[in-house]
């Protein structure tokens, strides 16, 4: 076993709101938290718990507080905060969710989750309110944050309505340690599970990850990565509004807007994914914009090649680094600290964060494996223990007693690392996860989807390497006698029923998927018939 080399952070007892705004002082509200990176709107520190508060009333008011479930499904702009912190606020719990998710799949999380309400934007109607519907939610329950203005959509309360209620948020003891936001994920296997997060977790996670991303005041954070991803809650939002930072919104991601608002806004501070540091690093419109503010690039969600690091840090002159976590552990739990980690390789994921320790299993024996005197360990799983690891999955706890050990370590499903000095190196996954452009892509959930079609007789999905180095799905398809079934086929089926990440891009026809005695797809097989 091997802990932090740093020392450990006081995390107190307390829910979220009052760890990040309880000591907003008076020279601090007119500074600005939250900028629009579209219009340029921006809303002072003052304004947004002002806002919180209000927002945090009006659900009061209407009975939505502990015992309430509320889906949030709204890409990257200042309402977000607003929403989900006011969520908090009330006591209710909130589920983040995919704004890229059909109908069918909101409705289905919704559903998951027990949720009774819904916030969302305008643009995002015509997949919310079907969604609602079937989830049971009716229309006064459906949220349009930027409803009640010009053009925007008609018959849904809004932001503006929960504001000019006037409301005071209300006075309610809320226990940090009990379920607060439930994002969904794979996991190590398997379809989407809702993973059960605390306030505490959120706070813990917070305060450990500042210790080492060190985000500062007089930073400006680009947030392009999805705040309903927790790497994009946690990092993005939480730290930055935590350390009074200036955070710029982006909806969606586009090269141009990118480099555009980073430019514009002179951000400082860029947390990515590796895809956009392949862009960074080789894109040819990247001369045209000036990117001499950016002081530092951090990498997660997915592994970021050395090269193509050192290689960004070239481009753009700056300093990158990589971290390292998954939902389940709120998200973070090692990362190559913002300053002083100059002798720490870049295609490692750096040191565990304070608060926590860890240890590799050996893959076959799962005898655990000793820190080495010198030089690097064998490789083993990762598992992580600390105040981060969440509380379970939502009403499985089979799925729960198989990833959390009766000692409270966390299974990451994949193989690592360590150094003699507490360096970790991930290396390989044990897990069956396709990670695309950041996100998750079950196989499973894929396969159950193909096996939907009256043409598929059985089919297997796995994560193949496409030409930028990321990954994206391969499906292995077996007909039914007598369909005519070709590749386009198969891809626009998936395409119409799942979120664009999702979609297969390679169809492969077999006469039969290679199983194991116990029903079990051999994926190994699969990978090796496609590398051969």
């Amino acid at each position: 076993m091997f802990a932090s080399p740093f020392p450990d952070v006081m995390i107190p007892e307390a829910t979220l709101y009052e760890y990040l705004f309880d000591s907003l002082g008076n020279a601090e509200q007119d500074r600005v938290a939250l900028v629009d990176g579209t219009t340029g709107a921006e809303t002072s520190y003052g304004e947004l718990v002002a806002h919180i508060d209000a927002v945090a009333g009006w659900l009061a008011a209407h009975d939505a507080g502990p015992g309430t479930t509320i889906g949030l499904y709204c890409p990257n702009v200042p309402a977000f905060a607003v929403a989900f912190h006011a969520i908090l606020r009330a006591g209710a719990v909130v589920t983040t969710v995919n704004t890229l998710y059909t109908a069918e799949e909101l409705s289905g999380q919704l559903a998951d989750a027990g949720a009774s309400w819904i916030f969302t934007l305008s643009p995002l109607l015509g997949k919310a309110e079907p969604a609602a519907s079937a989830a049971g939610i009716p229309p006064g329950r459906l949220v349009v944050l930027d409803g009640g203005t010009e053009g925007a959509a008609v018959g849904h309360p809004s932001l503006a309505d929960a504001l000019g209620a006037g409301l005071p948020a209300p006075d309610i003891k809320i226990d940090p340690h009990a379920p607060a936001v439930i994002p969904y994920s794979s996991g190590t296997s398997g379809t989407p599970k809702g993973v059960m997060l605390s306030q505490y977790n959120l706070v813990a996670n917070v305060a450990q990850s500042s210790a080492l991303f060190r985000v500062a005041p007089d930073d400006v954070v680009l947030a392009v990565l999805p705040f309903f991803h927790m790497y994009g809650l946690t990092v993005l939002l939480n730290i930055a509004l935590g350390e009074r930072a200036r955070l710029v919104t982006m909806p969606k991601f586009d090269l141009a807007e990118f480099l555009r608002i980073t430019q514009d806004h002179h951000c400082t501070y860029l947390f990515i994914a590796p895809p956009i540091a392949v862009a960074l690093a080789k894109h040819p419109i990247v001369d045209h914009y000036d990117l001499s503010s950016v002081r530092t690039v951090l990498s997660g969600a997915a592994p970021l090649d050395g090269e193509l690091g050192h290689a960004v840090e070239s481009r753009l002159g700056c300093v990158v680094r990589q971290g390292y976590g998954m939902t389940e552990l709120s998200p973070v739990s090692h990362a190559i600290p913002r300053s002083g980690a100059e002798h720490v390789p870049l295609d490692s994921v750096g040191y565990t964060v304070p608060n926590t320790e860890c240890k590799l299993l050996d893959i076959t024996s799962e005898a655990e494996i000793p820190l080495p005197d010198d030089g690097e360990s064998e490789r083993g799983q990762l598992l992580v223990r600390g105040p981060q690891v969440m509380l379970g999955y939502l009403n499985r706890p089979d799925a729960t007693a198989a990833t959390i050990d009766p000692d409270g370590f966390l299974r990451t499903g994949d193989v690592a690392t360590v150094t003699a000095d507490g360096v970790v190196r991930i290396v390989d996954r044990l897990k069956e996860l396709i990670k695309h452009k950041g996100y998750q892509i079950a196989p499973a959930e894929l396969e159950a989807l193909l096996l939907s079609h009256p043409g598929i007789a059985d089919a297997a999905v796995i994560g193949v390497p496409a030409d930028d180095g990321d990954e994206v799905p391969k499906a292995f398809v077996v007909r039914q006698a007598g369909a005519q079934l070709g590749d386009e086929d198969v891809m626009a089926f998936v395409a119409e029923h799942a979120a664009p990440f999702k979609r297969v891009r390679f169809v492969e026809f077999v006469d039969a998927v290679p199983k194991s005695a116990s029903g079990k797809i051999l994926r190994r097989e699969l990978r090796a018939r496609n590398n051969g």
